[in-house]
């Protein structure tokens, strides 16, 4: 018997030993639906002891224990937010880790309920994440359009004779909004104008808004603000994706999305979109004698690649747009001469995006990217009397440096950029001679940037500093800070200075719809902003119902700009800033899920912007002081039925003054209006069907062509759309998606 029992005792202290020889476990990744899943490849070190260890196929390892106590675990995947464990003994361990995926920052947790939008509340900038939830509330046909429930961001009607939709971030036009692909800048120079439309809404995973300046490391313009778009990524994405799109005013639309994955390790995954759109039809239903909307066709494509391996990862994007649009009178044909009012505008481009990513050997949270794009742009544009023919070619590149400072608390983000940009540019407006805007720019850059976490306070402080071949060393400072007393409260601050360069011709495209004289009288030179703000996000119960009030308040200032003064109906005056520029908005928001599924937003704005006007400081033209939105989503428990409905209410704003050859005057202000908006959508298997109304009180802006009848006269004018000029608007849709595998992923 007792040789039995020290048989049974040795067995028992030899499995204990080898047991407390090693460290296991099985490494997780969570998707923003928070679908778990195992990670194949996971990178699990012992610093101190330096150990290292992979999981395998099943997503499990396996490490010897630490030598080194205490010891810190790091485990880590390429795409994926690390994770940090500090090892105190040599205990056996049996560990479950899940880390979060780059595009699920710990916020989108509130994302896993299927809230369509959210503050990250881990960043010490005032971030709003929309996911994807938040583009299917409407029918987003490019991204543009896909603000119309986000009261953060404004989108202006469209306008008539070229289509064109823009953008207002604090009350500033979308010039001063600095737009990011995947943390690249984007539209830039000549490309703004119309960009925003190459981009459908179905190619978007996620948008991050920022208000006021964003970080020094992604560039030098954000003046009012910073909107990242990441695009849906390879590795995950469907096998098929399809949306159909067809509506009352001609327009139709068609998206078709694939991804697929290489190799024996399935390290590289490729994914391929692309769109196709237009309209169709001639539609003038506020009866001037105008194409409501241009007619035309628009076309682009885009082909992602991704390799993700143990200490590197490349993403590379390739992408085309074409677009023609033919607007103006009823029955107008570029390619026959009829003595008709038209417009024809035409935009090409071509470019290539390059990120490639090293994790250090030695330093495990030690990274080196690099980053660069290379663009060709071309438009080419009339409307009625005015000629423009800009073409662009611009290299872009950005190195950055990220590690720690003795602890995860302390980060530094370090580096250097270049942008090289050539304008060939030439304007002939009405009667005058040709004018020429071409340049070359050339601008290196370096940066700094800090971030202290400590308990409830968070700092971001950063220097940039860009000097321009024509006008020389440009600073850029920037700090935030956020407290969060509780963990329901979260206090943000900030301030900046931000710049840009501005386009004559492209930042006012509108303005060719009118047959005013462009005088010139400004030096060219850049425009400089200093931005400051601040935000309270409180979270609490009434009862059972959470809430969610987050007012956040933003002061931009200039010291330079390009003033477009258009006081004068005859004439469009450019000068620089000659007395004050400036710009305040208020916002509160306040969100609520009373039922399960149920997601209720109510959005006050007000916005002061005022200039100096001819020596005049007065307010800007077509900014509404008080804006208001209601938003109502409801997902029922089956998730076979989704319901929207979004109502906004525009405020009086201030017009151009007009005189009319008989004598009277147009009207110099608006007065307040409502949209409401409306959309229904169906799950069926793989299937979505969506229908939808816009503008169902029929609202239609009178008058909103001055000089229609005459369009070739001196007060014609089609820039004073602020309003629908079209009426009720009903589509119809579809989307259908072929999942990947789990096993796939």
């Amino acid at each position: 018997m007792k040789t039995i029992q020290k048989i049974s005792f040795l067995i028992f202290t030899l499995c204990a030993f080898n047991s407390a020889a090693q460290i296991s476990g099985t490494v997780y990744s969570t998707d923003e639906f928070g679908k778990r899943e195992t990670l194949v490849g996971a990178q699990v070190y012992l610093v101190a002891s330096k150990l290292f260890a992979q999981t395998n196929a099943r997503g499990k390892f396996n490490l010897p224990a630490p030598t080194v106590l205490p010891d810190t675990l790091i485990i880590r995947f390429i795409g994926h937010h690390s994770d940090t464990l500090i090892l105190e003994t040599a205990i056996p361990l049996e560990l479950e880790i899940t880390l979060f995926s780059d595009n699920v920052r710990p916020e989108v947790i509130i994302e896993a309920r299927q809230n369509a939008t959210s503050i990250l509340k881990m960043e010490p900038l005032f971030v709003q994440n929309l996911s994807e939830n938040e583009f299917r509330k409407a029918a987003c046909c490019n991204i543009s359009e896909a603000f119309e429930t986000n009261a953060s961001v404004d989108v202006s009607m469209p306008d008539p004779i070229s289509g064109q939709r823009r953008i207002q971030m604090l009350g500033l036009d979308g010039i001063y909004t600095q737009i990011n692909l995947e943390n690249v800048p984007y539209f830039r120079g000549l490309s703004y104008a119309f960009g925003m439309s190459s981009i459908p809404g179905t190619w978007a995973n996620s948008i991050q808004v920022t208000k006021g300046t964003g970080s020094v490391v992604h560039g030098y313009e954000s003046m009012a603000g910073m909107i990242n778009i990441e695009l849906k990524q390879a590795e995950n994405h469907d096998l098929l994706y399809i949306n159909g799109y067809g509506n009352l005013f001609g327009r139709a639309e068609l998206n078709v999305q694939t991804a697929r994955h290489f190799g024996q390790q399935k390290k590289w995954s490729s994914a391929l979109f692309a769109h196709g759109s237009g309209f169709f039809m001639e539609v003038d239903n506020n009866k001037d004698g105008f194409r409501d909307f241009p007619l035309g066709q628009t076309f682009s494509a885009l082909n992602r690649w991704s390799y993700e391996g143990k200490r590197y990862e490349m993403k590379t994007i390739i992408a085309g747009h074409y677009d023609n649009k033919i607007g103006g009178q009823l029955g107008y044909d570029p390619r026959v001469t009829s003595g008709l009012f038209g417009a024809q505008i035409q935009n090409q481009d071509f470019e290539v995006i390059s990120k490639m990513g090293f994790f250090l050997k030695n330093r495990p949270e030690g990274s080196i990217a690099l980053l660069s794009k290379g663009k060709i742009y071309s438009n080419s544009t009339f409307i009625g009397n005015n000629q423009y023919q800009g073409d662009e070619k611009r290299f872009y590149f950005n190195s950055i440096y990220s590690d720690i400072l003795g602890c995860k608390s302390r980060k530094i983000q370090t580096g250097l950029s270049l942008v090289v940009a050539e304008f060939n540019e030439r304007f002939i407006n009405g009667p005058m001679p040709a004018r020429d805007f071409s340049r070359l720019e050339i601008i290196p850059g370096a940066y700094g940037e800090f971030t202290w976490t400590k308990d409830k306070f968070n700092m971001l402080a950063g220097f940039r500093g860009d000097y321009h071949n024509l006008f020389g060393f440009i600073p850029s400072p920037r700090l935030h800070m956020k407290y969060s007393p509780t963990k329901s409260t979260d206090l943000r601050v900030s301030g900046g200075r931000a710049w840009r360069v501005p386009n004559y011709v492209t930042d006012n495209m509108g303005m060719l719809a009118t047959n005013r004289i462009w005088v010139n009288m400004a030096n060219l030179e850049p425009e400089i902003s200093w931005n400051v703000g601040g935000s309270v996000v409180q979270s609490f119960d009434l009862g059972q119902t959470p809430f969610t009030l987050t007012v956040d308040y933003f002061h931009t200032r200039f010291e330079k700009q390009l003033i477009l003064d258009m006081e004068d109906q005859y004439f469009v005056f450019f000068y620089n800033l000659q007395g004050t520029s400036i710009s305040n908005t208020l916002q509160t928001e306040l969100t609520s899920e009373p039922i399960q599924g149920l997601e209720l937003r109510f959005v006050y704005k007000f916005t002061d912007v005022r200039t100096t006007f001819g020596g005049v400081f007065q307010q800007r033209m077509m900014v509404p002081r008080h804006r208001g939105m209601f938003n109502a989503g409801y997902r029922t428990p089956n998730k076979k039925w989704e319901f929207d409905f979004t109502t906004t209410v525009m405020g009086m704003m201030r017009l151009t003054h007009i005189q009319n050859l008989d004598g009277t005057m147009e009207p110099d202000e608006t007065k307040p209006f409502a949209v409401l908006n409306a959309q229904v959508t169906h799950v069926w298997k793989n299937w979505d069907f969506y229908i939808g109304g816009e503008n169902l009180t029929n609202y239609i802006q009178k008058g909103a062509i001055v000089g229609a009848d005459n369009p070739f006269g001196e007060t014609f004018d089609a820039t004073r759309v602020y309003a629908p000029i079209s009426g009720i608007n009903v589509y119809v849709g579809f989307r259908y998606k072929i999942a990947r595998k789990t096993e796939e992923h």
